[in-house]
């Protein structure tokens, strides 16, 4: 396997709603601050790939007006997936592996606030049983949580502790929505969203894209005194059905994990892309994280949550830590699909 790593990442700002711009101009800034800080031509890029989704937009082949936020000069080698920018990375990743890239830019981007996110949603469950009912993506994790708590795998308390940890460390995060300090027992008094779940148990609809550089080999330390070494990464994906599957676990992200390498050695922070609070709390069980492990020191997507690229986003945020030398180790996560269904893990070493 070729050593592979993180060596850059920028990101915009989480917001409810972008007022100004579409989708392709919240990417353009992201990806010229990533091209500036790094010095990176066009010329210097073996591969692009991005993550976004047509249906936000509305509109077909809305990604391709992404490449213009790369630019159209000199051609590019590029690709695209109908998901999370960490997807997109991982292709990048495989096409470094094979050969074919020394340096790849990997972006996500999306503005969900143009429709109704929750309703949208809908559009990847099975389209003959379940999207004609269009359950919402809400409701659709009320359930999971509601069989959580009846299970007595976890209490609302738990979901509580997630949200408020989460929110009170994205106060330093400059590019979070949502931050500041909420008490369990504050966040406990709020009344029900959709039952079992409150406000603050739900991350927040976020305008939003970021980017990540990777580089192979040596080359990488041209870019990055310390960079961000990918020492494993696996995503593995669960039956969409919902009755065909445990809703109280997340066993995709364990094989994930298992397959990733998370548990070779202690994990100093981990980044985890749980659109709700008690998939935080699975998602903790599943990458089997200790108490000494830095949970979303970003705020993680509780904070701000980025459609498309809040699962980059995390790899982004995994890699800084490593970068400014306050962890050795850490793990990132994203997910896609109704429950966790699929799930991608990515180990980031400063070795």
């Amino acid at each position: 396997m070729r050593d592979v790593a993180v060596v850059g990442f920028a990101q915009s700002q989480s917001k409810r709603r972008e007022v100004n711009l579409n989708d392709t101009e919240i990417v353009i800034p992201v990806i010229h601050e990533l091209k500036k800080g790094k010095n990176l031509k066009n010329e210097d890029m073996d591969f692009v790939c991005s993550g976004s989704s047509d249906y936000l937009a509305g509109a077909p082949f809305a990604f391709v007006m992404g490449l213009d936020a790369v630019g159209a000069w000199p051609p590019v080698c590029e690709s695209h997936v109908e998901m999370d920018g960490a997807w997109a990375l991982y292709e990048a990743w495989a096409k470094i592996q094979m050969g074919y890239a020394e340096v790849a830019l990997v972006y996500g981007f999306g503005k969900p606030s143009m429709g109704d996110l929750p309703l949208t949603m809908a559009l990847q469950l099975d389209p003959y049983t379940q999207t004609p009912l269009w359950p919402d993506a809400i409701s659709m994790a009320a359930l999971q949580a509601r069989i959580c708590l009846e299970a007595g795998v976890l209490t609302d308390r738990d979901m509580a502790e997630c949200a408020s940890r989460d929110r009170r460390n994205a106060k330093d995060n400059p590019y979070a929505q949502v931050k500041g300090d909420f008490s369990i027992e504050q966040i406990l008094a709020d009344p029900y969203l959709v039952n079992p779940l409150r406000k603050h148990d739900c991350s927040p609809i976020s305008d939003g894209a970021s980017a990540v550089l990777l580089v192979a080999g040596d080359r990488a330390k041209d870019y990055c005194d310390r960079p961000a070494w990918i020492k494993g990464i696996e995503h593995i994906c669960e039956p969409l059905d919902l009755n065909v599957r445990d809703l109280t676990r997340s066993r995709s992200t364990e094989i994930a994990a298992e397959k990733a390498g998370v548990g070779n050695a202690k994990v100093d922070v981990a980044e985890l892309a749980s659109p709700f609070s008690h998939q935080e709390v699975l998602l903790e069980r599943a990458l089997g994280l200790g108490a000494d492990t830095n949970v979303n020191p970003s705020g993680g997507a509780m904070a701000g949550n980025p459609m498309m690229a809040v699962g980059l986003s995390r790899i982004g945020e995994a890699a800084r830590r490593i970068w400014d030398g306050s962890a050795g180790r850490a793990v990132a996560h994203a997910t896609s699909g109704p429950c966790l269904q699929q799930n991608l893990v990515c180990v980031l070493e400063g070795n």
